[in-house]
């Protein structure tokens, strides 16, 4: 596993960049050798010390991040909800035999208009690759990504489909009418 620290707004001290290190170094029990881990640290008015973390591994993509007030605090609840993802997704791919799918988000803001309000402009675009999997697959790949919703290539049908979080926590599923 190949592990990237970046100190954003402060300078990532070689104690900091070790500790973050040997704690990330323990999900190579759950991840293939090729992947990599990149943890940015960062600081926001001296106050709340933020860690973030992302994942790539075999087209999966893991993300999360923690605020506190100390960083190695931070670092620490950053491994723990990174590794419970990963575990629960290991286990699932093991239980069910589900194959690796492919990572992807898109953000999207929706608010209901107001004739007071400015119209809403695209501030970001983003693009990713859409690889053939299953719903299930799909689904799973959200809960890592920890999104409302996940865009996907149906590998059933080859069309772009959405997984969304529904309010009552379950899952709806978007396909579109050809």
């Amino acid at each position: 596993m190949q592990i990237t620290v970046i100190g954003r707004h402060l300078e990532a001290t070689d104690a900091l960049k070790q500790y973050a290190t040997e704690r990330f170094r323990r999900l190579e029990k759950y991840l293939p050798q090729n992947c990599h881990a990149t943890i940015t640290l960062s600081v926001v008015k001296k106050m709340h010390q933020t860690a973030e973390a992302t994942i790539k591994a075999d087209g999966v993509l893991v993300q999360a991040s923690e605020e506190t007030e100390d960083m190695y605090s931070s670092i620490d609840l950053l491994y723990e909800k990174i590794e419970r993802r990963v575990r629960k997704y290991k286990e699932k791919l093991t239980d069910h035999k589900h194959q690796t799918g492919v990572a992807g988000m898109m953000n999207a803001a929706s608010a209901a208009p107001h004739p007071e309000e400015r119209i809403p402009q695209i501030i970001r675009t983003k693009r990713f690759d859409l690889k053939p999997m299953t719903p299930d697959e799909a689904v799973m790949q959200m809960e890592l990504l920890d999104k409302p919703f996940f865009i996907f290539a149906n590998a059933g049908n080859g069309h772009v489909c959405v997984i969304y979080r529904r309010r009552d926590g379950n899952v709806g599923l978007i396909e579109p009418a050809v």
